[in-house]
Formats: C-alpha cells, sequence, structure tokens
C-alpha cells in the first residue's frame, strides 16, 4: 500500500502561507531535537499509517570530505571517515536525502555493520550513544512568500494559478556529538517537498 499523493499546491496567499508555515515548522522541530529520524518518524506516525522510516543507500556517490567538513568533525586529514548518502523514506515519499561522513573507529563494530548492511536510519543506530546535535547551519530552499511578507498586505489578483515548488526546501548541516561531547558525524541533511501536507486549501 502506497502513500496517496501530494495534492497541488494553489497559488493563493492563503496556500503559500499554509505551505512557509509547515516549512518553519519543520524547521523547528528539527531544531529542538538531537535526532533528525525522530523527526521524520513522528510525520511518519502522523502520515504513514504505521510505517517506519527507512534509510535507502544511494551507492556510488562517493564524496570525500573536504577540509571545512573535517575541520566540523575535528579530525585530522589522515584519520579514515566513511561517507553513506541515503534517502529517508516513508513508504514511497523520499522526505529527504543525507550525506553522512562518520568516524567508524568512534561506533561499535555491531553499528558499523548496520549502516553498512541495512537500511536502519544512522541515528537509530547510533542511539546507544546518547548522541547530542549541534547545527551548524539552516538554508531555507525555497520561500513561497517575499522576506518581511507579515509586513506588506496582501496583492490583490496576484496569487494564482497553482503554487510551483522547487524538489528541495529546507537544508540543515549539522554535527553529532557522543555522550563524551567527541564529534563523530557530519550530516548534510536535505529535505523535499514530499514533507508538506497541504490541508484542504
Amino acid at each position: 500500500m502506497t502513500l496517496p499523493p501530494p495534492h497541488a499546491w494553489p497559488a493563493t496567499y492563503v496556500g503559500r502561507l499554509e505551505a512557509w508555515s509547515q516549512i518553519t515548522q519543520l524547521n523547528a522541530e528539527l531544531l529542538s531535537r538531537d535526532s533528525a529520524t525522530a523527526t521524520l518518524q513522528a510525520w511518519c506516525d502522523q502520515h504513514g499509517g504505521g510505517r517506519k522510516i527507512l534509510a535507502r543507500p544511494m551507492r556510488g556517490q562517493d564524496r570525500p570530505a573536504s577540509a571545512a567538513d573535517r575541520t566540523a568533525l575535528a579530525v585530522s586529514q589522515d584519520e579514515p571517515l566513511v561517507y553513506r548518502r541515503v534517502q529517508l523514506t516513508c513508504g514511497d515519499r523520499i522526505l529527504s536525502e543525507a550525506d553522512n561522513w562518520y568516524r567508524p573507529a568512534l561506533l561499535t563494530p555491531e553499528m558499523n555493520r548496520a549502516l553498512e548492511e541495512t537500511e536502519t536510519p544512522f541515528g537509530l543506530v547510533v542511539r546507544p550513544l546518547n548522541f547530542r546535535r549541534r547545527t551548524l547551519t539552516t538554508s531555507y530552499l525555497f520561500r513561497p512568500l517575499p522576506v518581511n511578507w507579515e509586513e506588506k498586505p496582501a496583492p490583490v489578483g496576484v496569487y494564482r494559478g497553482r503554487l510551483v515548488m522547487p524538489r528541495d526546501v529546507l537544508q540543515h548541516r549539522a554535527v553529532l556529538l557522543n555522550g563524551q561531547g567527541t564529534p563523530f558525524s557530519l550530516v548534510v541533511e536535505t529535505y523535499t517537498d514530499a514533507i508538506l501536507v497541504r490541508r484542504g486549501l
């Protein structure tokens, strides 16, 4: 059984406001939790009929960590890192894509094996580390309303037709730290428009 497809969004002022509200709410929820997986699972619990979030590997897309990535992780150029790129899905909906560079030496053999061989999300695999999340950057990739929209009157007769959204609407770059405060993972998470739910506009 698949999830129903996302509904078309009207380009009305109210439609744009609802889309923007959901994007900013998603951002707030991500910032309030240490696990992005938990945020996506909460969405899937509400809209996915009891499904579990899966991390589907996107193989053949290896990306070496940049100097900035290694600085964020506080590691030398010589320390081995593993790169994992996945699509986080609820049923047939791709809610986000995540790039992850992690330090395998700070994970248990069981954790490393699970990340290599299963579709278990990273946050679930490393949960025993009692990690916390430090968000480095937040980027809105789609703004359905202009900057300072709340200070301006709604234009008359301008917002018509269907709201055309890009596939990617929000991006987070964050470091995960274990219980001892040591960085062990750098993630770049890109959230898609599939996570937005039209509510009868």
